[in-house]
């Protein structure tokens, strides 16, 4: 089992950026890579970004490519603990509950609970 926690959530001005961190704890060296989420009332869970973590390789969905970046935890060689996503140029349209995922291959096994971000415009 992976248990998952994200933080960072918050209120925000359009604009503005945000850093979620999500914390790893359990079996996370059985894990192949973990993503972020957000899921808009009314809409459709949506995937963000998501990290392998043999090489580091990084991928982006195109409404966030260029303003949201996925990290690992450098301090430490070979973690899998944490996973962040820095949030810049915010809009009201990134209002939203963000997940992060952790993945043990091919689909996403483990969940965390979300956090609130929101953007003012």
């Amino acid at each position: 089992q992976v248990q998952l926690a994200e933080s960072g959530g918050g209120l925000v001005q359009a604009g503005g950026s945000l850093r979620l961190s999500c914390a790893a704890s359990g079996r996370t060296f059985s894990t192949y890579g973990m993503g972020w989420f957000r899921q808009a009332p009314g809409k459709e869970r949506e995937w963000l970004a998501v990290m392998i973590w043999d090489d580091g390789t990084t991928y982006y969905a195109d409404s966030v490519k260029g303003r949201f970046i996925i990290s690992k935890d450098n301090a430490k060689d070979n973690a899998k603990n944490a996973v962040y996503l820095q949030m810049n140029s915010l809009k009201p349209e990134d209002t939203a509950v963000y997940y992060c995922a952790a993945s043990l291959y091919d689909k996403f096994d483990y969940w965390g609970q979300g956090t609130q971000v929101t953007v003012s415009s």
